[in-house]
């Protein structure tokens, strides 16, 4: 019996890391760590927002997260150059253990599940080559607010018609995973880096894998 998949977009489709070589043509050697506090800064910018009921979409924590950034490693950017990195952000790559992955869930219900909006998402799984993977992309977007909110995961069940206990959150960002876990969802934690600390609240994922065709495998 076909099971129902969630699948987060950011950090574990598609690589948030993957403009590190066109950051070092500005940053230098700094571009791993003003990669990671670019990344950190977005996603505290997201629950912040949701926290205070001052939505905005994704792309402007994204973009207020680069400026933040620039100023923290004391970096001059320009509008053009700040304008080409966002640009690029919608072109990031996918994990390499994606594609294949994905093929072998297709007897499922595969959805994205993403803080994008829906057409900035749509075009990166596009320009990634997986977009006909996943029969629809759920926003969060539609309800104005952020994962973890349990509000983003009823909104999911609710417009793919799924079962909170039929359905799997699939994310690599343990807050994802959590929140699911708590609104009743099974949950895989893509662990692809033996390093990654999960948050030891003592809500576990029922799943840890290393890659998504090591999820296939111990799902079907």
């Amino acid at each position: 019996m076909s099971l129902t998949f969630a699948f987060d977009v950011y950090g574990t489709l598609i690589n948030t890391h993957g403009l590190v070589t066109e950051l070092e043509k500005t940053v230098g050697d700094h571009a791993k760590a003003f990669s990671q506090m670019w990344r950190d800064k977005q996603l505290e910018y997201s629950f912040r927002k949701g926290l205070m009921d001052r939505y905005e979409q994704f792309s402007v924590c994204t973009q207020q997260a680069l400026d933040y950034t620039c100023q923290f490693f004391q970096v001059e950017m320009s509008d053009i150059q700040k304008n080409a990195l966002l640009i690029s952000y919608g072109k990031l790559p996918v994990f390499e253990d994606v594609k294949l992955g994905l093929e072998n869930l297709s007897d499922h219900h595969l959805f994205a599940f993403s803080n994008g909006a829906a057409g900035a998402v749509d075009n990166l799984l596009g320009n990634a080559g997986i977009r006909q993977a996943f029969q629809d992309i759920i926003s969060v977007d539609e309800i104005q607010t952020f994962k973890p909110n349990p509000e983003t995961y009823a909104h999911f069940l609710k417009r793919t018609n799924a079962k909170a206990d039929r359905t799997w959150l699939i994310s690599s960002n343990p807050f994802d995973v959590i929140g699911a876990k708590s609104a009743g969802f099974n949950t895989a934690w893509v662990q692809r880096d033996a390093k990654a600390i999960f948050d030891p609240w003592g809500v576990e994922p029922d799943l840890i894998v290393a890659s998504l065709p090591e999820l296939a495998e111990r799902i079907n």
